[in-house]
């Protein structure tokens, strides 16, 4: 499968947006995913297997996590390793032509399941679970009105906010990445570091969802019926 079909497929999928339009970060990501995806295709791997692995990846993050500082550091990479697991099985279900419904439950149940192992690691690092709670709500309460907004029938993606999942991938990488370099420098620093991380993390998921409402609002409030 091309490239251009391959986005067209895909683009039907999340709410018509088209990943040939999107910046070249994204862009670039998705070209990695579909460049995966077509070789496991060809192995005829499939996708519920990608998805099962990117899921056991996210367990082990917060049992890298007791071994500071180094344990940091290798959570990081089983953090973006999963991240490009959760985009490749998407990839290779549509590819193989594999896309089904189940599918995409499994999917998104796996996803919450990874982030909740992400955030375990924050905890068993140190940081204060109030914190870890609150962030885990918010992103939790972010993708379940989008989830609530689309069975209540909005078709369009609605608005690509600044706490979607990516972004939460990327504060966990990062925080973790330079917690593990603080650690080395002063073991108690790591704890901190991981608690400003996640801060971030809380602040980013509430100014999301306060995107996602105003754009859930637009999209699903009465039309006004034209005159006859």
């Amino acid at each position: 499968m091309r490239w251009d079909e391959y986005a067209k497929r895909w683009a039907a999928l999340h709410g018509g947006f088209d990943p040939r339009s999107a910046g070249q970060v994204v862009r670039g990501w998705l070209r990695l995913a579909y460049g995966i995806g077509g070789l496991l295709a060809r192995w005829r791997v499939p996708p519920t297997a990608v998805t099962v692995l990117g899921l056991l990846l996210c367990a082990a993050v917060p049992v890298a996590a007791t071994r500071s500082p180094v344990g940091l550091f290798v959570g990081a990479g089983l953090v973006l390793l999963a991240g490009v697991a959760d985009s490749v099985d998407g990839a290779v279900a549509v590819i193989s032509d594999r896309v089904t419904a189940l599918g995409y439950v499994y999917d998104s149940v796996a996803d919450r399941l990874g982030e909740a192992a992400w955030l375990a690691a924050f905890w068993v690092a140190g940081v204060p679970a109030p914190l870890v709670v609150l962030a885990g709500g918010l992103s939790w309460l972010h993708e379940y009105v989008r989830a609530r907004s689309v069975s209540a029938g909005m078709h369009e993606i609605g608005s690509v906010t600044v706490g979607e999942r990516p972004m939460r991938v990327a504060v966990t990488v990062v925080g973790l990445l330079v917690a593990g370099a603080a650690g080395f420098i002063e073991k108690d620093l790591a704890a901190g570091t991981l608690t400003i991380a996640l801060a971030v993390w809380a602040l980013l998921a509430l100014f999301g969802l306060g995107q996602l409402v105003g754009a859930v609002r637009h999209s699903l409030r009465p039309r006004p019926r034209p005159r006859p």
